[in-house]
């Protein structure tokens, strides 16, 4: 098996909370234009010769069947073709999305990425069923549903898109289509956070700026987050050097809305993290506490069914902060890795700046994150 990452793209300029007067601020948002970003692929299958593809990191690993299924059809047995893939032995979970996967699974990033495809043997004791495309697009448009639900405090706009919009939506991700996708999802009206960065950067430019300035728009302080958290009892210098992951219950998930809090300093990334796990920063003299979270495949589960109320939607969200893992955080635990949209931002960033460029095109903030505990 070779080494593989993701394509050579240029990644954004990310702005530092201390960032000097002479840094360029133009304030604006990315777009998600960086997220339309592809990844490079090397996916072997039995002894045939590995297929290359790029593939885009906002994408699904079951949309590239269509693709891949040609190339190895003349090698395939008779049957019935259920494709899933793994990475290193382990399964991959098809309602990740593919750039989450990569950054989760591969601390030190593979040139190309050498993953496995399978057509027969699919491990329903590890994945949750798919059927194909409608599985992916369901599992989009529910996570979709739930993160307007938490910004907007309904989700209704998402709802009552016309059949129309949907596709040309999903088809925008599926093709990793920027246009497309900007035309579409601007009709759902889900409001942005209020840009601490950009008021810094105003401020500078201005020297005073008074809050009328301000476009008024509506905003919101809650950002759905997706947190997947690999713990690591060894301790490490370089990224090569982290355990492979060989089971998904070495990873902790945490499905949990973060509400910026508007006080006289600036919240940033760190002040995020102490919501999302704030069993890393409790006193040092609790020294065992559980990592609150749910379990993945539940999760998706109940996001797979048609949400078709914001009673549902509300009711996903908050159990999805009630059930434990069973994995023990350790109040000497360290973090150790922090990678979102494949790139490993500081600590004291502002959180509005990443909750306004680097949201996956669900309106989810996937947030990975390497913690050394003790042993």
């Amino acid at each position: 098996m070779g080494r593989g990452n993701s394509s050579s793209n240029p990644s954004p300029r990310i702005p530092s909370h201390h960032s000097s007067s002479s840094s360029s601020c133009s304030g604006q948002p990315l777009s998600f234009a960086f997220l339309f970003l592809f990844l490079f692929f090397y996916i072997c299958f039995a002894n045939s010769k590995p297929f290359q593809i790029l593939a885009p990191r906002i994408g699904y690993l079951p949309l590239l069947a269509p693709l891949i299924k040609p190339y190895f059809s003349s090698t395939l047995p008779p049957g019935v073709d259920t494709i899933w893939f793994d990475y290193n032995g382990l399964p991959l979970k098809w309602y990740i999305p593919t750039g989450v996967l990569f950054d989760l699974l591969c601390p030190e990033p593979e040139r190309p990425w050498n993953i496995t495809v399978h057509f027969r043997g699919y491990p329903g004791s590890v994945l949750i069923p798919c059927e194909g495309e409608d599985s992916v697009k369901w599992s989009f448009i529910n996570s979709l549903k739930e993160a307007a639900y938490i910004m907007n405090g309904n989700c209704k706009n998402v709802m009552n898109m016309s059949q129309s919009d949907q596709l040309e939506l999903w088809h925008s991700v599926m093709n990793g289509n920027l246009e497309a996708y900007q035309r579409v999802s601007s009709k759902l009206k889900l409001a942005t956070v209020d840009d601490e960065y950009a008021s810094l950067c105003l401020q500078k430019s201005q020297q005073s700026v008074i809050e009328t300035d301000f476009p008024a728009q509506a905003k919101t302080g809650r950002v759905p987050v997706r947190l997947y958290v690999l713990s690591v009892s060894k301790d490490f210098d370089d990224l090569d050097e982290i355990p492979r992951v060989d089971s998904w219950e070495k990873i902790s998930y945490i499905n949990r809305p973060v509400e910026i809090r508007k006080e006289d300093k600036c919240f940033t990334l760190h002040d995020a993290l102490k919501i999302l796990l704030p069993e890393l920063f409790l006193d040092e003299s609790l020294m065992n506490v559980k990592l609150g979270g749910v379990d993945l495949e539940d999760a998706v589960r109940n996001s797979n069914e048609d949400v078709t109320s914001d009673k549902v939607v509300e009711d996903q969200g908050q159990n999805a902060c009630k059930r434990p893992e069973a994995c023990h955080i350790y109040s000497s635990a360290k973090i150790k890795l922090i990678r979102i949209q494949g790139i490993e931002p500081k600590l004291e960033i502002p959180f509005s700046w990443v909750a306004n460029n680097l949201l996956n095109p669900d309106y989810f903030l996937h947030v990975c994150v390497c913690v050394k505990v003790a042993q």
